[in-house]
């Protein structure tokens, strides 16, 4: 199993390109589900998440080609041959009950597996099937799979969730697409991949309004058309890398970077000491001077701080002048870097859902272990600022939602390889 080792050697310099939304491209790709005609992604990430819900869509009988170097999706599902989504290749990956929504819809029958992903809490499907149910599904769930009918058809209804998920406002906008009449979904969720993925459907020939606001409203069609259509930048890449020089110190310019995207996450960045400037580019990230002060970070839906960077956010507090306090509201489980960043030397106590960690001036290089998808990166940014060799241990997680992390950072000024075991 591969490892990273990463040696602490000061300040970065230099610029990083910010890849297409892991996020969004793997909402945008079960969409195709949804017509008959091809449907084609550009800026796509090339990460094994991509690989999965590729391999997933090809099992239904969707055909999938990566083309550019894996920065293109060309696909069509003419011919879905198969309305059953094996456990095998849903264990792998929470976002592949996204083909649930647009096979109910286009075909009205689906048996979904229950989905895996990181264990990061129980993220259960409760307000998918409340609304696909409140579309007129009928949904049971029998031997670990979810086994959905719409023998009527689907049909438009008012949907209020009760708390503002973003897997369950993309599965249910997408059914809504295909039902017959209108539907209002009130406590929708705000994110960047929801308007992406709104944006996405009205050129395919949805009829949306209201993405980016708590209520969206869909007008059902009879069919949706083929469509060509660019990814959105990677917030949480973005925002992974802002860090980098906020931890390291140095100055890196994110290529591709937008405020609008990380604004929540940038209000924190400015009261820690943290400068971001935009430019013709993106952005451009430099620590201002001395230690980085202590900040509280709460996580919320968007626009609030994001729950994908809350532990590359602990990282810098780490190394913070004084008591920080994270929160974080969105999954249970969610502090299981803490340990590992301790075994850097650093200072944090967790009680449930909140961490306080009191700032040291060093942090040391030490074995540690990747335990989810964030959490592995979290390591590698603190172990840009600790003294000697930090070796990061489970990195397959980190190959789900970072592509070339090891060449980016190298590209600064950072002293960081794989080790292929």
């Amino acid at each position: 199993m591969d490892s990273i080792l990463v040696t602490g050697n000061g300040p970065l310099a230099g610029q990083i390109p910010i890849a297409g939304a892991k996020n969004a491209c793997l909402t945008l790709m079960p969409a195709t589900l949804l017509s008959e005609e091809p449907l084609t992604l550009t800026n796509a990430p090339r990460l094994s998440d991509i690989r999965t819900m590729t391999a997933l869509l090809q099992s239904l009988g969707a055909e999938v080609s990566d083309l550019q170097d894996g920065q293109v999706l060309a696909m069509s599902s003419h011919d879905i041959n198969n309305h059953v989504a094996d456990y095998d290749i849903v264990r792998k990956m929470r976002a592949s009950n996204l083909v649930l929504g647009p096979m109910l819809a286009r075909l009205g029958h689906a048996v979904v597996s229950l989905p895996g992903g990181c264990a990061i809490g129980a993220r259960p499907m409760d307000l998918h099937i409340f609304g696909l149910e409140a579309l007129g599904a009928e949904i049971e769930l029998k031997d670990g799979y979810l086994h959905a009918k719409a023998p009527g058809g689907l049909k438009g209804a008012v949907i209020e969730f009760s708390f503002a998920s973003v897997g369950a406002t993309e599965n249910v906008m997408m059914a809504a697409t295909l039902a017959k009449g209108t539907t209002v979904l009130k406590n929708a969720a705000r994110e960047p991949e929801i308007v992406d993925l709104a944006s996405c459907l009205r050129k395919m020939g949805a009829q949306i309004e209201g993405d980016g606001t708590p209520e969206i409203t869909i007008q059902g069609v009879d069919r949706l058309h083929g469509a060509t259509h660019p990814v959105v930048t990677d917030r949480i890449e973005l925002g992974t890398y802002m860090l980098a020089p906020a931890i390291a110190g140095g100055e890196v310019e994110l290529l591709g970077g937008r405020i609008d995207l990380v604004g929540a996450f940038c209000e924190k960045l400015d009261a820690a000491g943290i400068a971001v400037e935009e430019t013709d580019k993106g952005l451009k990230v430099a620590r201002r001077n001395g230690r980085v002060n202590a900040v509280d970070v709460t996580t919320e839906p968007f626009p609030g701080f994001p729950t994908d960077l809350q532990a590359q956010m602990m990282a810098l507090l780490c190394t913070a002048e004084g008591v920080s306090v994270l929160e974080e509201t969105i999954f249970e489980n969610r502090f299981m870097h803490a340990p590992e960043l301790m075994r850097m030397g650093a200072s944090i106590e967790v009680h449930g859902g909140t961490a306080t960690v009191t700032g040291v001036e060093q942090l040391k290089g030490a074995p540690v272990m990747a335990t989810d998808l964030r959490a592995s990166v979290s390591l590698i940014l603190a172990a840009l600022a600790a003294e000697g060799e930090t070796v990061v241990n489970r990195v397959y997680h980190l190959d789900r939602g970072y592509e070339n992390v090891e060449r980016k950072l190298q590209a600064v000024g950072a002293r960081i390889e794989r080790i292929q075991d």
